[in-house]
């Protein structure tokens, strides 16, 4: 089996935080921009690309620097199709949470769950006679592939292979979309998609295959620009992530459930278990009912139905549920 190594710098994404270009440093300037960083906030939060037009999301983006937790700015270095770079000045504003989550309710937005599996990324580009994994020569597409999947909310990473490592990948299985194989070489299960990308003709053309979870997708996507090619297909691959892990509207609101847990034998089980449970963005509070040797009881409190607790549970494979037919039983694993 191979090890595939990844680069996970694209690991952690703020999800109260949007990224604007911006001009200048100036407040007018900043101004302008923040009404932008708080729609892409929203955007992360809910899974969506466009926004519905309504009169509770207009008077957020008019009031949007009042719900500014902290702004800073960041100067980027931005590699072109022709090898050249350019400076990039970007506003990074971060907005309170209960704020923003309250215009979310507001809007009528769906919820995207907070906790979103990675999806490693393998591209290929044939150039007639190679056919040959993220070449160098495209790192200003592969930078647009990371910006925009951080606008949207979507963790990604790259495989990282020493020569030995890429010698023993069957590119002939990887150009023809097997994730499967990916999986099996220790690609991450819970996200790998495979880009295949050729130009013919003025046109590139982008095979996409795409496996998370127990979910798989193919499409293409196409475009003069092998960037705008990439963006579209990110932004595909965001959505159809996100529709599998998004609680509607409907099943939103306070609501609480009593758990037992077994398999506690010690007290850093206890605690590994808890940190758990208080990590979930689904439970907003942890109450211990009552203990017995290995077992607890707790009373948790929801912030929306609890059959998609009992989906967050079955992803995290760190509770498993007990057959007790009736009761809502699970065991730690350590």
């Amino acid at each position: 089996t191979l090890y595939l190594a990844t680069d996970q710098a694209m690991a952690d994404i703020d999800l109260y935080a949007g990224k604007v270009v911006v001009p200048s440093q100036s407040e007018t300037d900043r101004n302008a921009a923040v009404p932008e960083a708080l729609i892409q906030v929203l955007q992360k939060l809910s899974g969506r690309r466009e926004m519905p037009f309504s009169p509770a999301l207009d008077e957020a983006l008019v009031n949007a620097n009042r719900l500014l937790l902290s702004f800073r700015y960041e100067n980027v270095e931005r590699a072109g199709p022709d090898g050249t770079s350019t400076q990039e000045l970007r506003l990074v504003a971060r907005f309170m949470p209960t704020e923003v989550d309250r215009i979310v309710q507001q809007v009528g937005l769906p919820r995207w769950q907070q906790e979103r599996p990675s999806v490693q990324i393998w591209v290929v580009i044939d150039n007639g006679g190679n056919r040959n994994l993220k070449p160098v020569e495209f790192e200003y597409a592969w930078e647009a592939i990371e910006d925009l999947s951080a606008m949207r909310g979507l963790p990604v990473s790259w495989p990282e292979l020493d020569e030995e490592e890429a010698q023993l990948i069957d590119m002939r299985l990887v150009w023809g979309g097997f994730t499967d194989y990916l999986v099996e070489r220790g690609a991450p299960s819970d996200g790998v998609v495979i880009i295949a990308a050729r130009r013919e003709g003025p046109q590139w053309t982008l095979r996409w295959n795409l496996a998370s979870g127990e979910h798989n997708w193919s499409w293409r996507s196409s475009d003069q620009e092998l960037m705008f090619a990439l963006a579209e297909g990110v932004h595909k691959m965001t959505d159809e992530i996100a529709a599998t892990n998004t609680i509607a509207v409907s099943d939103q609101g306070q609501s609480t459930l009593e758990v037992t847990i077994g398999e506690l034998n010690s007290a850093d089980d206890y605690a590994g278990c808890l940190a758990y449970l208080q990590g979930l963005s689904l439970i907003t509070d942890v109450e211990i009912l009552g203990a017995e040797p290995g077992r607890v009881h707790f009373r948790l409190q929801l912030n929306a139905s609890s059959e998609h607790l009992a989906e967050a549970f079955n992803r995290g494979s760190v509770l498993i549920p007990v057959r007790s037919p009736g009761k809502h039983e699970y065991e730690y694993l350590r």
